[in-house]
């Protein structure tokens, strides 16, 4: 976000001197740089026969990433002010970024390999204006640890600018740590599927790499697949089924310990609540109390079926999407509602409340939607397609319509002294609760087939996570009793009595 600098107030501290990143990111920059290359310049250099071009190659880039690290850290300036955060970057073209401090939603601390090694870590001040790819906020990589520390407690401390004492007094008090790793939740890792996407990546980076060589990896797997397919059904089904099985396995649970290792969640005495976890790349991620709308419980179906979900924070400002609204990863569902109060300061979790069901109509909309489609695909299959094809359609009825029941289960919503409570999703079923006075407007809308049935979606709008979050599919004067009592007189002038 480019600004043109205001004049500071007559309250405001005197302006800071400009200050440069620290001077050991020209060695952990370009460090961090060819932790990534490592597989290319091994190709280039090992197996790359000792042809001259590729070693000038190899020094080529690193040395192209030892000259951009130094014109940064040569061009880069920042200073804090009573009024913003300021950074000017660039060389060829000039950069002068600016983000006022009351507009500061996160600060995000990351520190990488090579970061740690030296003790420094990367700051991102998080504006949330997520109409702006690109814009959201600046980052200082990178500065020493302790002044990340003391930066991200002065830049979420908006109260310095009358009395300074705060901060002071922020750095020097122990947060309270509200819940922290348990290695326990390994188990939840394998039901979060993110094996198999990890494996499936890493499958495609080895087969380019290999490709980029000129190595032979096909011939071997074909052969494996030949040797596999030649053996009985029963066994080359069970061989299939092990392997997915084995690397799924271990593939959530390397990636649960290298996101999530460390883990920990504490209230800063600057009314903050700060989440810590990475293994390899640690992160720190601060959102201002004052933000919090509300949570999100999220659980997909096979983590359901083990009894486990993760949370998310309903911030204002931040869109769920990214990590920076994580919560709580993979983990008991008891600990997702003991972390929801704790965070919200409630005795008891509003996501524990009892919902109210939906009418019936809502069922017969997801029974129809879930078989009806299948009833004519195995029609239209059973005229242009062999015999087994729509019978293979027809056998997945019983599944898709057991689906349907389940989104029908998930539906509901309630109303509590303080949060809207509504729920929703099969695949992912998602609980969320969100302060009712951070509701700013009410969205109701009916497709045909919802007028049909007497049903309406009401939609609870607001600045926080989404924008809008849904009662879907309730009875209509129910809806429109619900939104009325959420938040009364903001809907009432538009209803008939």
């Amino acid at each position: 976000m480019t600004t043109d600098l205001p004049h500071a107030p007559e309250y405001a501290e005197p302006v800071v001197d400009w200050h440069r990143l620290d001077v050991r990111m020209l060695i952990v920059r370009p460090l961090n740089e060819l932790v990534g290359l490592v597989p290319l310049m091994v190709g280039l250099l090992v197996l790359g026969g000792g042809e001259t071009w590729r070693i000038l190659t190899s020094l080529g880039v690193i040395a192209a990433i030892v000259l951009f690290g130094l014109l940064r850290w040569l061009t880069t300036r920042y200073r804090i002010t009573t009024e913003q955060v300021e950074m000017h970057t660039g060389l060829f073209v000039r950069k002068r970024l600016a983000v006022p401090r009351d507009r500061i939603r996160t600060v995000d601390l990351t520190a990488k390999l090579g970061h740690r090694l030296f003790g420094l870590s990367a700051i991102r001040v998080g504006t949330g204006q997520r109409d702006q790819p690109g814009e959201d906020g600046l980052t200082l990589d990178a500065v020493s640890s302790a002044e990340a520390e003391r930066l991200r407690v002065l830049l979420l401390t908006i109260a310095k600018a009358e009395n300074p004492a705060v901060t002071e007094v922020a750095e020097q008090r122990p947060g309270v740590v509200l819940s922290k790793w348990d290695k326990r939740w390994l188990r939840y890792a394998p039901l979060t599927l993110s094996g198999l996407v990890a494996a499936g990546a890493l499958f495609g980076f080895v087969m380019n790499f290999a490709r980029e060589l000129d190595i032979e990896v096909f011939d071997p797997m074909t052969q494996a697949a030949h040797w596999v397919a030649d053996q009985p059904i029963g066994l080359t089904i069970a061989l299939f089924s092990g392997v997915v099985l084995l690397v799924a396995t271990l593939g959530s649970v390397l990636v649960y310990v290298v996101q999530f290792w460390g883990y920990q969640l504490t209230r800063e005495p600057d009314d903050t609540v700060r989440v810590r976890r990475g293994l390899l790349t640690t992160r720190s991620v601060s959102v201002a109390e004052q933000r919090l709308r509300g949570v999100e419980l999220v659980e997909p179906l096979l983590l359901r079926a083990g009894r486990g979900a993760h949370a998310k924070t309903v911030t204002t400002g931040l869109g769920r999407k990214g990590e920076s609204n994580l919560l709580l990863p993979p983990a008991p569902v008891t600990e997702a509602h003991r972390v929801s109060a704790a965070v919200l300061r409630q005795d008891e979790s509003p996501t524990t409340t009892p919902l109210r069901r939906h009418p019936l109509a809502a069922l017969r909309r997801r029974l129809v939607r879930a078989v009806v489609p299948l009833l004519v695909l195995a029609a239209v299959l059973a005229w242009f397609a062999p015999s087994w094809a729509w019978q293979v359609v027809l056998a997945l009825v019983p599944f898709s319509a057991a689906l349907g029941w389940d989104r029908y289960r998930s539906l509901g919503h309630a109303l509590t002294d303080r949060y809207l409570l509504a729920r929703a999703g099969s695949a992912i079923r998602e609980t969320v609760a969100l302060q009712r006075t951070g509701i700013i407007g009410w969205r109701v809308s009916r497709s045909f087939f919802q007028r049909r049935a007497g049903l309406v979606t009401i939609s609870a709008t607001t600045a926080a996570g989404d924008g809008a979050y849904h009662v879907i599919d309730v009875a209509e004067a129910d809806g429109l009793a619900l939104a009325d009592e959420a938040v009364p007189d903001l809907l009432r002038p538009f209803l008939e009595r």
